[in-house]
């Protein structure tokens, strides 16, 4: 009897997973056979494919610019460590102009990034671009300072991101191109611009504060004591106007405001040190104690 009883709780078991299986295969079976019955011409379906179209294409957009963004950003911080030679080289000029090549180079890509958002709503996309465009708001505000000793404005910065066709016909492009003459006209003539936001403007111009300090270090090492006075009353100008926005402004510019405040203090504890201890100290080592020398500053004090 036991051994009976056994065998039926087995046969049980075993039948029950047959049966579930059994059943799982027919609604399988019948699952595949509604989606057969599915017409694919239907308006349902033919929406969400042209949404699965349009979501592909703005992510492939949103790829290719961030992609040019980064190439924007690291050809701009190869341009912020030429113009850093500026203290040791002779020939200021032939400097900037080389660093002037480089930038025709960056507009290029950025000219990119201008084609790609024509006929798109530029705020959906800023986040992909914005890094890259504050790193050369950075690097064109660096070379405009060391030229002029002065802060170049948002509208000139926007006045070299106007990029205007050229009139420029090369043999064959005619029998080669795929597109009809009427939309290759049309693409030639169309002026393309990037105008830098304020927000990517301020934060451009906060790091330079940074730059300058680096450069206000070094200068001194070369034995100009002039260059330090002269940036210590830019980053002070600066830091006054960003004290206006205060809390008010975006929250990526209030949170520059305390970087910004260490590279004024360094600056200025480098002058201090220039005008009170600079007869004590030797000049080749005046680098290495400005260097050495740190400020400490509340972070509350900075906000």
């Amino acid at each position: 009897m036991i051994i009976n009883k056994e065998k039926l709780n087995k046969e049980k078991i075993f039948g029950g997973f047959r049966k579930r299986k059994h059943e799982n295969m027919q609604s399988r079976n019948r699952k595949e056979e509604n989606e057969n019955k599915v017409n694919s011409s239907s308006p349902v379906l033919l929406s969400f494919k042209s949404f699965q179209n349009e979501l592909d294409a703005r992510h492939d957009k949103h790829e290719r610019l961030v992609k040019l963004s980064r190439d924007v950003t690291i050809e701009s911080k190869r341009t912020i460590f030429l113009l850093q030679r500026v203290t040791s080289v002779p020939e200021v000029e032939d400097l900037l102009n080389e660093s002037e090549s480089k930038f025709e180079v960056i507009r290029q890509k950025i000219k990119q990034i201008a084609q790609e958002l024509v006929g798109e709503d530029m705020h959906q996309f800023h986040r992909a671009f914005s890094p890259g465009i504050q790193e050369y708001v950075e690097a064109v505000s660096f070379q405009h300072f060391i030229r002029s000793r002065s802060l170049i404005s948002l509208e000139e910065i926007n006045k070299c991101l106007v990029f205007t066709p050229k009139k420029e016909e090369q043999p064959g492009d005619s029998e080669c191109s795929t597109l009809s003459n009427s939309e290759a006209e049309n693409q030639n003539q169309q002026v393309l611009c990037l105008q830098v936001t304020p927000t990517d403007y301020l934060l451009g111009i906060a790091d330079l504060t940074g730059e300058l300090m680096r450069m206000c270090i070094s200068s001194v090492g070369n034995g100009d004591v002039e260059t330090p006075f002269e940036v210590s009353q830019f980053l002070r100008d600066v830091y006054y106007g960003f004290t206006y926005i205060g809390n008010t402004g975006p929250y990526e510019v209030s949170k520059k405001l305390y970087t910004l405040k260490q590279s004024l203090a360094k600056v200025e504890d480098a002058c201090y040190t220039l005008t009170v201890r600079g007869s004590e100290i030797p000049k080749h080592m005046l680098a290495d104690v400005l260097s050495s020398k740190t400020t400490m500053i509340q972070p509350e004090e900075a906000m």
